[in-house]
Formats: C-alpha cells, structure tokens, sequence
C-alpha cells in the first residue's frame, strides 16, 4: 500500500489586473457593494491578444510545479486537468498540456467538476498511485471565465465573482502511509444541478445553432446562472460536513487542522466556516480578494501561495474542501 504526496506546486495568473472600480464602468455596481457581498476587491482577466488560454495557463503553471518537484517531464505518468472553460468543447485541455510540454504518450484525464474540480481531480491522482497504477501524476486546475460572463448590469451578480488562472501540483508516491495524502472524501447531489448552471451550448437543451437561429439578444442560457442565497445556505452546511467527514475518518479533531485552504468561492462562506471551527486567522487560507473565484483553480493557486509563504511546514495537517455547482463537495486530508 502507498500513500500519494504533493512534492511540486506552481501557478499562474494573467497580468492584467480588473478592479472593482474597473467593473463599475461596465456596470451598476460599485466597490462596496462588491466587497460587502463576496470580499473580493480584484481578479484578473486574460486580456485579448495576449495568448493566455485555459490550457496555456495550465501549461505555465505545470512547468512551475514539475521543475519544483525535482523531476523531469517525461517522470510524468499520467495527467489530470480540472477546468469548466476548455479551449475546444472536445477535445480537453488535458491532451493539448501532454503535447505542450513534450511529454510521453501518458494518458490524459479530464475532470468537469467546476468549483470542486481540483478537489476531485485530487482524488483521481491519489487512487491511482495508491493503487500502484502510476508514481507521479500531474493535477492541473485552470479557468478563463471573463471570456463568458455577462459584463452588464444584468449580470453583475455573477460576473463580479469570477477571475482568471491556473495552478498545477506534482503528486507521487510515498510509502509511509502516515504522510501525504491521508484520505479524499467526494459528494454531490444532482437534483440541484440548476441552481449553478451555464446551460448553454449543451446536446440536452440548447445548442449553438439554435441560439444563432434565435438570434434573441435577450437569451441567458449562454451566461452562467447562479441562484446565489441557496448556493451560499448549501455551501456552508456542506464544506462543514465534509471537513468533519475527512477528519474523523483519520481520528482528528478540529484543533489538529493546521492549514485550512478552502475553495474560493467567497470569502464570507470562508469567515462562517473558520468561525465555526474555532480556527485562528493563521490557519485560513484565503486569496479571493485579489484573484475572485477561479473555480477549479482556486485551491491550487490558495495552496502554492501559503507554501510559498511559509503558511505550510513539514508535518502540518492540511485540509483542502471545496463546495460547487453540481451540486459536488469534497475534501482532502493531507500530512503534508
């Protein structure tokens, strides 16, 4: 039996910086409105011409990881990619990484789980190396969402949420099973599946050629949709069930957690789910005042900041859980 543990990490995010000032331009809104409801006061966006792209960025910041791991490309068993916004609709970003750096025919996996894509996609890595399938798997999250937002009044309630980026870890094998990645712990629950929803283009209800055919100005299907009080009211019951699942199934406590990096989803849910278990400010993780939401990226570029800031030593607990459109939760355990 072996346990997986993240030797590399790295990240990317474009340069071009979009303020709340910058978004009140665009639309009714304003910085205090912004910050009161979400705490985010600046994301980034890929800017046009630039040549950032779902897979580019993931690429950029795979390098970063795979060059921290200590390894080399070709080490690199197999890939794993989360992300909601693929270049192409198919084929997926996974496949364009394994040729953008040159590596080895490995297999390429694509995980479409949004805001718990990374979580998830963790999850795939570790089995497959605690099965002896693969030593060292490549796990990349990364999301272009401002190409897709409705950057109108109209859509303010979404659109000031989501950023752009990319953040990438190395997993391997490691055989004392009392390090590394203790335990994932995947849920969803489908029946609200629309409470989160961008259903547009998709074969089960509208695609493309019927929202050309329309030619209807007025036709959201084809921005995201968020009912936001309920996603809120589920997430912090979830991210708290799922945090708690993870530590007893390894006989935590709560005061064991030494790192908490949550999904960066917003950062209110973040502040009720550290009240809640009593963690001091040192033990939180958040960066969505500066990046926003970056979905499936958001875990991966949180987790590469606070190591890079020293935030995560040796022998640290960490936790990692994400909560999103789905529904899907989960959490990871790590001794890091």
């Amino acid at each position: 039996m072996y346990n997986s543990k993240i030797i590399g990490l790295g990240h990317y995010v474009p340069d071009n910086v979009v303020t709340n000032q910058d978004l009140s331009a665009m639309m009714d809104t304003n910085d205090a409105w912004i910050t009161e409801r979400t705490g985010i006061k600046e994301r980034r966006w890929v800017k046009p011409g630039s040549g950032d792209t779902t897979a580019t960025m993931g690429v950029k910041a795979a390098k970063i990881a795979i060059e921290r791991a200590g390894i080399d490309k070709d080490d690199i068993d197999f890939i794993v990619f989360a992300t909601l916004s693929p270049d192409m609709y198919f084929p997926g970003p996974g496949v364009q990484v394994q040729h953008a750096l040159g590596i080895k025919t490995v297999g390429a996996l694509d995980v479409r789980n949004q805001c718990s894509g990374f979580v998830y996609a963790i999850a795939v890595a570790d089995n497959f190396i605690k099965t002896g399938m693969y030593k060292n798997v490549l796990v990349i999250g990364s999301e272009v969402h401002s190409h897709g937002l409705d950057k109108t009044t109209r859509g303010r309630g979404v659109s000031v949420i989501f950023g752009d980026g990319a953040g990438a870890a190395v997993l391997t094998r490691e055989e004392d099973t009392s390090k590394g990645i203790l335990s994932t712990h995947l849920h969803s629950q489908g029946e609200h599946a629309e409470e989160l929803v961008l259903v547009a283009p998709g074969m089960g209800k509208r695609w493309v050629t019927d929202i050309l055919a329309d030619n209807n100005p007025d036709d959201e299907s084809y921005f995201p949709h968020m009912n936001g009080q309920f996603v809120f009211k589920n997430a912090v019951v979830r991210f708290s069930e799922v945090i708690m699942e993870g530590l007893t199934k390894n006989n935590l406590d709560k005061e064991a957690i030494d790192m908490l990096i949550p999904h960066q989803a917003n950062l209110r849910i973040a502040q009720f789910i550290q009240k809640k278990f009593g963690l001091d400010d040192d033990k939180v993780f958040n960066n969505i005042q500066k990046y926003g939401n970056t979905t499936a990226a958001s875990i991966p570029i949180a987790l590469t900041e606070a190591w890079q800031e020293g935030k995560i030593k040796e022998g640290d607990t960490v936790v990692l859980a994400a909560f999103g459109s789905g529904f899907t939760w989960g959490s990871v355990i790590i001794k890091w």
